[in-house]
């Protein structure tokens, strides 16, 4: 791996891929997307977490390239669910959380493809993960493969869409991070990290911040817990 741009949200997820990243690749290049999101504090994170990262590792900082954010607003304006409306975060007959956006990941991809194709970066990041979930059809294994096929027919390219959290639970994704960056990134990603999808900071759990109710709270302090019980 050479050239790679990461889907960087600033939470824990896109962190830990993106340090996965530096550590493979010759240029890292981020992209971040504002699209209405209703813990759109996590956009304030990205560049704290960018410079941090950058002073971990001298080769880090050396790969760690340009930085954009795209307006994808229109998302937001057409998307009717609890990430993007201040509305009680539940799950439908089907038992998908009213927190999907639908066609959010696609969308993503998409642009984020544009974007590699014009500054010549290969590989395309993302923290989209099958095992521990929110029951998000577009977070799949199948979905991602289907886009990298339409993406590379459709610009006549050889991306290779890369996810390497894609079949591991929170868990190993805590421990992901500790074997690519040690203990300095485990303290980035909990205190610097967002998550939480009311957008809460508020006070420093041991697994980081954030309401601690919310599907996102729940899921990354269980997995923080089984990494830490070992």
């Amino acid at each position: 791996m050479t050239a790679a741009l990461v889907l960087f949200s600033g939470g824990q997820d896109s962190t830990t891929c993106l340090a996965w990243a530096l550590d493979r690749c010759e240029r890292v290049e981020t992209i971040g997307f504002s699209y209405g999101q209703r813990h759109a504090i996590e956009l304030d994170q990205r560049a704290i977490l960018r410079e941090k990262l950058a002073a971990m590792k001298p080769a880090w900082r050396r790969s760690l390239g340009d930085d954009h954010t795209l307006d994808l607003s229109a998302l937001g304006a057409i998307s009717d669910t609890a990430m993007t409306r201040e509305i009680e975060i539940v799950a439908d007959e089907k038992g998908l959380p009213n927190t999907f956006v639908p066609g959010r990941n696609l969308i993503f991809l998409a642009f984020a493809a544009a974007l590699a194709y014009r500054r010549g970066l290969t590989r395309i990041v993302g923290g989209m993960c099958e095992t521990d979930f929110s029951g998000y059809p577009d977070c799949r294994d199948d979905a991602i493969k289907a886009m990298q096929v339409a993406l590379n027919i459709g610009m006549e390219s050889r991306f290779v869409l890369e996810t390497p959290l894609m079949w591991k639970t929170k868990a190993a994704t805590w421990a992901l991070a500790q074997a690519t960056g040690g203990e300095a990134l485990v303290n980035v990603i909990v205190e610097d990290t967002h998550t939480c999808y009311l957008g809460e900071r508020g006070a420093l759990h041991a697994w980081g911040r954030g309401c601690g109710q919310c599907p996102a709270c729940r899921l990354r302090a269980e997995g923080f817990s089984k990494w830490k019980s070992g």
